[in-house]
């Protein structure tokens, strides 16, 4: 990771435009068909949640927009990925764990299982600085229609949001909401972004 001048990047504009703005979030909601990732967690034993944050990654990967974030009034680059997830703890309470992004399933896996089991165990976050981390939050033993990210003035990553999948005749789908820092992406960014994750979610 390094810090860059936003001046010789793509983002120059955003920066000057979002970065002291007093409410720089946007967020864009999503229905993503999810049947086919259901059949391989169910085929494979692979959990569900660990599929979708390997997609998430997968989709961001390919796009240079989730190397840049800005950090506090800093445009940093970074040359890894990583995705969050909330974790229940033995104490009953949630810890926060960061997995780096493999491109490789297998590894994510491996990743996922050994650092979510640490995470809960030892009741500490997982955090990994060197890395762009894309945070996530599974509600899935709730139905709700959507939600939206608080907006802290110190974490400005990608944040996705989700509850429970809800079957349908024509199949199973979810409501995913994707916060970002405008600095980071414009509407177009992350409307690709989304529609590269149903992609993913469907050639997994």
């Amino acid at each position: 990771m390094q810090e860059i001048d936003p001046k010789g990047t793509s983002r120059a504009y955003a920066f000057e435009m979002w970065m002291d703005a007093p409410m720089p979030m946007v967020t864009f909601f999503k229905t993503l068909q999810v049947s086919h990732l259901l059949r391989i967690s169910r085929k494979t034993g692979m959990k569900f949640n660990m599929l979708m944050c390997w997609c998430i990654g997968k989709a961001a990967s390919g796009m240079k927009e989730f190397y840049l974030l800005p950090v506090g009034k800093k445009l940093i680059r970074y040359e890894r990925l990583a995705v969050n997830t909330i974790v229940a703890n033995r104490q009953g309470e949630v810890s926060s764990c960061d997995i780096p992004f493999n491109q490789d399933l297998e590894l994510f896996n491996k990743d996922y299982l050994e650092l979510t089991r640490q995470t809960a165990e030892t009741c500490l976050n997982h955090d990994l600085t060197d890395s762009m981390v894309i945070g996530t939050s599974a509600l899935a033993r709730y139905d709700i229609d959507g939600a939206v990210g608080m907006y802290s003035g110190i974490f400005n990553n990608p944040f996705l949001i989700w509850g429970k999948y809800k079957r349908r005749l024509r199949g199973t789908s979810l409501v995913v909401s994707f916060q970002f820092h405008h600095t980071q992406m414009d509407g177009a960014h992350a409307a690709g972004f989304l529609e590269n994750l149903q992609k993913e979610i469907l050639r997994i």
